[in-house]
Protein backbone atom coordinates (compact mmCIF):
# COMPACT_ATOMS: atom_id res chain seq x y z
CA UNK A 1 0.00 0.00 0.00
CA UNK A 2 1.62 3.64 -1.01
CA UNK A 3 0.95 6.30 1.05
CA UNK A 4 3.13 8.97 -1.35
CA UNK A 5 3.01 9.15 -5.32
CA UNK A 6 6.23 8.27 -6.63
CA UNK A 7 8.03 11.38 -8.98
CA UNK A 8 7.29 11.17 -12.84
CA UNK A 9 10.56 11.77 -14.65
CA UNK A 10 7.89 13.46 -17.52
CA UNK A 11 4.23 14.54 -17.41
CA UNK A 12 2.41 12.74 -20.35
CA UNK A 13 0.68 14.33 -22.88
CA UNK A 14 -2.62 13.17 -21.67
CA UNK A 15 -2.41 11.57 -17.86
CA UNK A 16 -3.67 8.44 -17.37
CA UNK A 17 -6.72 8.05 -14.87
CA UNK A 18 -5.05 6.90 -11.44
CA UNK A 19 -6.67 4.79 -9.24
CA UNK A 20 -7.65 5.49 -6.25
CA UNK A 21 -7.35 2.30 -3.62
CA UNK A 22 -10.04 2.34 -0.99
CA UNK A 23 -8.16 1.23 1.46
CA UNK A 24 -5.70 3.81 1.52
CA UNK A 25 -8.28 6.27 0.68
CA UNK A 26 -10.04 5.31 4.07
CA UNK A 27 -6.43 6.74 5.47
CA UNK A 28 -7.07 9.85 4.63
CA UNK A 29 -7.40 12.40 7.99
CA UNK A 30 -5.95 14.52 10.23
CA UNK A 31 -3.79 12.03 13.22
CA UNK A 32 -1.83 13.17 16.31
CA UNK A 33 1.24 11.28 17.01
CA UNK A 34 0.79 9.34 20.45
CA UNK A 35 3.92 9.59 22.44
CA UNK A 36 3.25 7.15 25.06
CA UNK A 37 3.65 4.48 21.47
CA UNK A 38 6.71 6.84 19.83
CA UNK A 39 9.98 7.31 20.21
CA UNK A 40 12.22 9.07 18.51
CA UNK A 41 16.29 8.84 19.60
CA UNK A 42 19.58 9.19 18.32
CA UNK A 43 23.64 7.01 17.97
CA UNK A 44 26.53 8.84 17.71
CA UNK A 45 30.33 7.52 18.22
CA UNK A 46 32.02 8.44 21.19
CA UNK A 47 35.51 8.03 21.93
CA UNK A 48 36.22 6.83 18.12
CA UNK A 49 35.28 3.31 19.29
CA UNK A 50 31.99 3.18 20.44
CA UNK A 51 27.88 4.34 19.98
CA UNK A 52 26.35 5.94 22.77
CA UNK A 53 22.29 5.95 22.25
CA UNK A 54 20.12 8.44 23.51
CA UNK A 55 16.20 9.27 23.02
CA UNK A 56 14.36 12.18 23.62
CA UNK A 57 11.54 11.37 25.74
CA UNK A 58 9.23 14.73 24.59
CA UNK A 59 7.86 15.06 21.96
CA UNK A 60 4.06 15.75 19.86
CA UNK A 61 3.33 16.04 16.43
CA UNK A 62 0.70 15.71 13.71
CA UNK A 63 0.47 13.89 10.36
CA UNK A 64 -2.10 14.84 7.56
CA UNK A 65 -2.60 11.97 4.93
CA UNK A 66 -4.36 12.32 2.25
CA UNK A 67 -5.22 8.86 0.68
CA UNK A 68 -6.67 10.38 -2.33
CA UNK A 69 -3.48 12.57 -3.62
CA UNK A 70 -0.97 11.27 -1.01
CA UNK A 71 1.82 13.64 -2.44
CA UNK A 72 -0.09 16.23 -0.36
CA UNK A 73 0.60 14.58 3.20
CA UNK A 74 2.12 16.51 5.81
CA UNK A 75 4.41 15.82 8.91
CA UNK A 76 5.44 18.48 12.00
CA UNK A 77 6.95 17.39 14.93
CA UNK A 78 8.14 19.07 17.89
CA UNK A 79 11.02 17.71 20.51
CA UNK A 80 11.75 19.30 23.93
CA UNK A 81 15.26 19.59 24.06
CA UNK A 82 15.38 19.19 27.75
CA UNK A 83 13.96 15.36 27.28
CA UNK A 84 17.17 14.22 26.16
CA UNK A 85 18.14 11.31 27.79
CA UNK A 86 20.93 8.78 27.00
CA UNK A 87 20.96 7.59 30.51
CA UNK A 88 24.12 9.50 32.44
CA UNK A 89 22.68 12.69 34.48
CA UNK A 90 26.29 14.80 33.65
CA UNK A 91 26.15 13.96 30.36
CA UNK A 92 22.57 14.63 29.65
CA UNK A 93 23.31 18.06 31.38
CA UNK A 94 26.29 18.61 28.82
CA UNK A 95 24.16 18.30 26.08
CA UNK A 96 21.40 20.95 27.69
CA UNK A 97 24.33 23.15 28.02
CA UNK A 98 25.28 25.84 25.98
CA UNK A 99 28.07 23.64 24.20
CA UNK A 100 25.07 21.72 22.59
CA UNK A 101 21.95 22.46 22.32
CA UNK A 102 21.42 25.65 24.90
CA UNK A 103 17.85 24.00 26.10
CA UNK A 104 17.16 27.00 27.65
CA UNK A 105 17.66 29.71 25.38
CA UNK A 106 16.21 27.17 22.19
CA UNK A 107 14.00 24.86 23.87
CA UNK A 108 12.48 22.58 20.85
CA UNK A 109 13.57 20.73 17.64
CA UNK A 110 11.50 20.52 15.47
CA UNK A 111 10.96 19.16 11.91
CA UNK A 112 8.44 20.53 8.87
CA UNK A 113 7.30 18.41 5.93
CA UNK A 114 7.87 19.99 2.44
CA UNK A 115 8.01 17.15 0.12
CA UNK A 116 7.38 13.34 0.04
CA UNK A 117 8.19 10.41 -2.43
CA UNK A 118 7.78 6.87 -2.78
CA UNK A 119 10.80 4.68 -2.94
CA UNK A 120 9.17 1.35 -3.27
CA UNK A 121 6.97 -0.58 -1.70
CA UNK A 122 6.10 0.87 1.61
CA UNK A 123 9.16 2.75 1.77
CA UNK A 124 9.26 6.63 1.35
CA UNK A 125 11.38 9.57 1.56
CA UNK A 126 9.92 12.83 3.45
CA UNK A 127 12.20 15.84 2.90
CA UNK A 128 11.29 18.96 5.32
CA UNK A 129 12.92 21.83 7.39
CA UNK A 130 15.20 20.83 10.45
CA UNK A 131 15.71 23.65 12.84
CA UNK A 132 17.61 23.18 16.04
CA UNK A 133 19.07 25.90 18.32
CA UNK A 134 19.12 29.11 15.49
CA UNK A 135 19.45 26.57 12.51
CA UNK A 136 17.12 25.71 9.91
CA UNK A 137 18.27 23.10 7.46
CA UNK A 138 16.91 20.58 4.75
CA UNK A 139 16.84 17.29 5.97
CA UNK A 140 15.31 13.71 4.42
CA UNK A 141 13.74 10.84 6.18
CA UNK A 142 13.44 7.35 5.28
CA UNK A 143 10.76 5.63 6.31
CA UNK A 144 8.92 2.65 6.11
CA UNK A 145 4.53 2.53 6.80
CA UNK A 146 4.00 0.03 9.10
CA UNK A 147 0.60 -0.38 8.15
CA UNK A 148 -2.86 1.01 9.54
CA UNK A 149 -5.31 -0.50 12.83
CA UNK A 150 -8.10 -0.48 15.09
CA UNK A 151 -6.83 -0.34 18.62
CA UNK A 152 -8.73 -1.86 21.54
CA UNK A 153 -10.23 1.71 22.31
CA UNK A 154 -11.25 1.81 18.74
CA UNK A 155 -8.71 4.55 18.03
CA UNK A 156 -7.40 4.15 14.24
CA UNK A 157 -3.70 4.16 14.27
CA UNK A 158 -1.05 4.34 11.64
CA UNK A 159 2.66 3.32 12.38
CA UNK A 160 5.90 4.33 10.64
CA UNK A 161 9.31 3.70 11.17
CA UNK A 162 12.92 5.11 9.91
CA UNK A 163 15.59 7.39 10.05
CA UNK A 164 17.90 9.54 8.54
CA UNK A 165 21.55 10.74 9.23
CA UNK A 166 23.07 14.39 9.43
CA UNK A 167 26.22 16.56 10.20
CA UNK A 168 25.67 17.86 13.87
CA UNK A 169 28.00 20.37 12.50
CA UNK A 170 25.63 21.67 10.35
CA UNK A 171 23.15 22.64 12.94
CA UNK A 172 26.02 24.41 14.86
CA UNK A 173 26.73 21.60 17.05
CA UNK A 174 30.46 21.69 16.72
CA UNK A 175 31.76 21.45 20.21
CA UNK A 176 34.54 18.41 20.99
CA UNK A 177 37.75 17.28 22.34
CA UNK A 178 40.75 15.93 21.11
CA UNK A 179 41.64 12.32 22.22
CA UNK A 180 45.66 11.56 22.39
CA UNK A 181 45.34 8.63 20.75
CA UNK A 182 44.39 11.16 17.68
CA UNK A 183 40.57 11.75 16.53
CA UNK A 184 37.55 13.69 18.20
CA UNK A 185 35.75 12.46 21.44
CA UNK A 186 32.28 13.04 19.25
CA UNK A 187 31.83 12.01 15.91
CA UNK A 188 30.24 14.64 13.29
CA UNK A 189 27.80 11.92 11.85
CA UNK A 190 24.90 11.30 13.98
CA UNK A 191 22.52 8.61 13.08
CA UNK A 192 18.39 9.43 13.70
CA UNK A 193 15.74 6.83 14.74
CA UNK A 194 12.09 7.22 13.97
CA UNK A 195 9.32 4.80 15.54
CA UNK A 196 6.46 6.54 15.06
CA UNK A 197 2.46 5.35 15.91
CA UNK A 198 -0.30 8.24 15.32
CA UNK A 199 -3.98 8.19 16.17
CA UNK A 200 -6.30 9.30 13.91
CA UNK A 201 -8.52 12.47 14.87
CA UNK A 202 -12.21 11.93 15.25
CA UNK A 203 -14.51 13.78 11.96
CA UNK A 204 -15.63 17.00 13.15
CA UNK A 205 -19.18 17.22 13.69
Amino acid sequence: MGLFSRKQSATPAVPAPRAVDPALAALTGDYTIDPAHSSIGFTVRHAMVTNVKGAFTEHEGTLGLDGTDPSRSTAAIDVRIASVDTGMKDRDAHLRGDDFFDAERFPLMSFRSTAAEQLGGDRYRITGDLTIKDVTRPLSIDLEFNGSATDVYGNERVGFEGGAEILRSDWGLTWNAALETGGVMVSDKVKLTFDISAVKAAPQA
